[in-house]
């Protein structure tokens, strides 16, 4: 696995945390933490960038938040589950698949001419 998928998916975890910190914080510290985990969550957004294309980034890093905020409301906060939500993930997901897989194609051609 290239080094920037890695940068992805801790992008995309530590915005899963500070997230998660924004429906729970309650004290200062609370939110001390949170602006450390948002500024680590860039360090790491700009490192994937550096070896992706950054649309590519941005758009797994943006569903995968997405996703993750869903499930993370379903989950922990007992939201409700709605058909018409679960039909917009699974565009969400078929979006972000679609890019992978476009990426790779572009990789390969690249590589054969």
């Amino acid at each position: 696995m290239n080094k920037s998928w890695i940068y992805v998916i801790l992008t995309s975890l530590s915005e899963l945390i500070w997230i998660y910190g924004f429906n729970t914080a309650s004290n200062w510290w609370h939110w001390a933490i949170i602006i450390g985990f948002i500024l680590l969550d860039l360090h790491f957004l700009a490192k994937a960038c550096e070896g992706l294309p950054t649309g590519t980034v941005y758009a797994i890093f943006a569903g995968f938040g997405t996703v993750g905020t869903f499930l993370m409301d379903i989950f922990i906060f007992n939201e409700e589950i709605r058909v018409v939500k679960i039909l917009f993930i699974m565009l969400i997901i078929a979006g972000v698949v679609g890019l992978k897989l476009s990426d790779d194609h572009k990789n390969t051609k690249g590589a054969v001419e």
